[in-house]
C-alpha cells in the first residue's frame, strides 16, 4: 500500500499528510469554538463587572455586600472597588489573551484551507 487512502467516488487520493491536515483543521475549528465560547462568558463577566463598579459609585452606604464565591462579606466601598477592579483588569486580560489566540487559530485554519482546497477543490468541505 502506498500510504494513502483512494476516495470511493474516484476523486483524488487522500495521502497521510492531507489527512493529518484535515486532522489538524478539525482540531483548529473545535478549539476556535471553544475560544468564541471563552470570549462570550469574558465579555458578560466585564460588563457584569463594570455595571457594578457603577452602581458601587452610586450607593452613599459605609458598607456594601460584596460576594466571594458564594458567600457575601461586607466591606468598605474603597475595598470593594478595588476587588472589582482588580477583577475587571484580570478578565480584560484574559481576554485580550483569548482574542489574540483565536486569531492565531484562525490564521492557521486559514492557511490549512489554502492547502487543501487547493488540492482537493470542492470534493472537500471545511465551512
Amino acid at each position: 500500500m502506498s500510504g494513502s487512502i483512494q476516495k470511493g467516488n474516484g476523486g483524488p487520493d487522500v495521502a497521510f499528510e492531507d489527512q493529518e491536515n484535515i486532522n489538524s483543521f478539525n482540531k483548529l475549528f473545535t478549539r476556535s469554538s471553544e475560544i468564541e465560547a471563552e470570549i462570550k462568558v469574558k465579555k458578560t463577566l466585564v460588563d457584569d463587572l463594570e455595571d457594578a463598579s457603577n452602581e458601587l459609585m452610586l450607593a452613599d452606604e459605609e458598607e456594601v455586600r460584596y460576594v466571594v464565591g458564594e458567600c457575601f462579606y461586607h466591606a468598605a466601598p474603597d475595598e470593594a472597588e478595588e476587588n472589582i477592579q482588580k477583577a475587571a483588569d484580570e478578565a480584560k486580560e484574559s481576554l485580550t489573551s483569548l482574542e489574540a489566540e483565536l486569531e492565531s487559530t484562525k490564521a492557521q485554519m486559514a492557511e490549512l484551507k489554502k492547502v487543501l482546497y487547493g488540492k482537493f477543490g470542492n470534493s472537500i468541505n471545511l465551512d
